[in-house]
């Protein structure tokens, strides 16, 4: 990384569009001093014209104009605030990648951050929605080679009239934004309601405007118009569970380096291929080897991978547009399963199975969780880890004595976020029913932990988990990282294949 990302103090001639002066700091021990007039004079010439004519609006344009236009239905006659959210710090001048809001990425189809989109009311005719964005750098004042977010450090982006183009938005400079809809919002006769949690310098500017309970109840309603997907997001998660099944393929073609090395191998590979075939990781990547993979969100990745034990692997390419995948496969690392381990793998690929089938319009939310949790309860009754003298499978079932070693749910929506509509209302989501263009994970598992004395001794440190990600259709449903093998048989000659 370069030294030197903000050189020196330079005061500005006054910017285009009338704006004044500024000062670009530069790093108090910065290998520059002052700025000579030669060099600004030289800096500020000699650049071609790339400003971009008639653009193509982005493949999800009309669909977040649908979406906007299911917003504005639900909030008339109030002023609707929907940030993307700020840079984070990593340590000192560094930032964490950022990653937009799924609330405003679904609303608009953009991912620039620290910008806005603001829905204005219009009476009945609904809402006037424009984005805040930032423009491109100033060449005339010096902001795109000495500030350390000027365009020759971070990279061009797209200007206020190409943005218009590509998301069919009128678009204003978001470093006007907290003024003037904080003077809009002095106003008591049009309420105002922001998403929370992502720009704090917004929610201080309009906090004499805002009530906690109605902007809890915006985010509620945005993430339940998430939950079901339309073709273009089914078309997303298509393309981000074929993407994680070729990081699938890549780990099992490396497991013999993960085995010279560690975990971290493993979760190295897969995100190579995240990062080849889409944005990133949708989430921590879960690579967890032997008696690790007990632990659910294993993500330190620092373990051994050892011949004979199992892998866990856990995770998911996100598109380029921020929809993820969200799979699950319990390998061998040896390419073959164990006796018990085998027997411990069935059990779970049976509840899967029963989960799966439980998914159809129609039938409740629910239905496939508590699906796979019965055939868990049958095993470990079957197995004598739940004493069948004492309870029978519905006993077990209304204690939820199997959860000792199922511990979690049997799944969650799937989209923008792992957890999809996780804010959602509870009688639209989890105590509903399924409607064809729902998408979740079915993902039941067993695990046994290494200090566990209530088992047998060779059961201990082994964890399973499988899980796909399925699609509600219209006459039952679709695996939609079915390209992955799911049953031992099918696991085992896929390894090997790939030996």
């Amino acid at each position: 990384m370069t030294e030197d990302r903000t050189p020196a103090v330079a005061e500005n001639p006054e910017a285009e569009g009338g704006e004044e002066p500024e000062q670009h700091k530069g790093r108090k021990n910065g290998l520059y001093g002052e700025i000579s007039d030669e060099l600004a004079a030289s800096m500020k010439s000699g650049w071609a014209d790339t400003e971009l004519h008639g653009l193509s609006p982005v493949a999800q344009a009309p669909y977040a104009a649908e979406r906007r236009a299911a917003l504005s239905a639900a909030f008339p006659g109030e002023r609707l605030v929907v940030p993307a959210g700020n840079l984070r710090v990593r340590s000192n001048d560094t930032d964490y990648a950022f990653r937009a809001s799924s609330e405003y990425v679904h609303l608009t189809g953009d991912q620039t951050e620290d910008a806005v989109l603001v829905g204005e009311p219009t009476g009945e005719a609904g809402h006037a929605f424009v984005l805040y964005l930032l423009p491109r750098s100033n060449r005339e004042n010096g902001e795109f080679w000495l500030d350390g977010n000027g365009e020759l450090w971070v990279g061009r982006r797209h200007s206020l009239s190409e943005q218009e183009q590509l998301l069919g938005l009128p678009a204003r400079d978001v470093r006007q934004a907290a003024e003037e809809l904080a003077a809009k919002a002095a106003d008591p006769a049009v309420p105002t309601r922001i998403v929370r949690g992502y720009d704090a310098g917004l929610e201080a500017a309009l906090a004499d405007a805002l009530d906690e309970d109605k902007d809890a109840g915006l985010k509620e309603f945005l993430s339940g118009l998430r939950l079901v997907k339309d073709a273009w997001e089914i078309g997303e998660l298509r393309a981000a569970c074929d993407a994680t099944v070729k990081g699938f393929t890549d780990v099992v073609r490396e497991l013999g380096q993960a085995v010279a090395t560690s975990e971290r191998w493993i979760e190295g590979t897969f995100w190579r291929r995240a990062r080849v075939e889409g944005n990133d990781v949708g989430y921590g990547t879960i690579a967890a080897a032997g008696p690790h993979a007990t632990t659910l969100h294993w993500v330190r990745n620092d373990g051994d991978v050892r011949p004979g034990e199992l892998l866990l692997l856990d995770a998911g390419v996100e598109t380029s547009t921020l929809y993820t995948a969200d799979v699950t496969r319990s390998l061998p690392i040896n390419g073959r399963f164990t006796g018990l381990q085998r027997r411990i793998y069935d059990a779970v690929y049976d509840a899967q199975e029963a989960g799966i089938a439980a998914v159809r319009p129609g039938a409740r939310f629910r239905d496939f969780h508590e699906a796979s949790q019965r055939v868990l309860a049958e095993r470990l009754l079957a197995w004598g880890l739940l004493d069948a003298t004492v309870y029978d499978v519905e006993k077990v079932l209304e204690l939820g004595l199997q959860r000792r070693w199922t511990l979690h749910g049997t799944g969650h929506m799937l989209g923008l976020d792992v957890h999809d509509c996780a804010h959602s209302r509870r009688e639209e989501h989890v105590d509903a029913l399924l409607v064809p263009g729902m998408v979740l994970t079915v993902e039941p598992g067993l695990y046994f932990q290494q200090d566990d004395l209530t088992v047998p001794e060779e059961y201990r440190g082994i964890g399973v988990r499988i899980e796909d990600d399925i699609l509600v259709t219209a006459d039952g449903n679709e695996n939609l990282s079915a390209g992955l093998p799911r049953s031992a048989e099918d696991v085992e000659a896929w390894m090997a294949s790939l030996a």
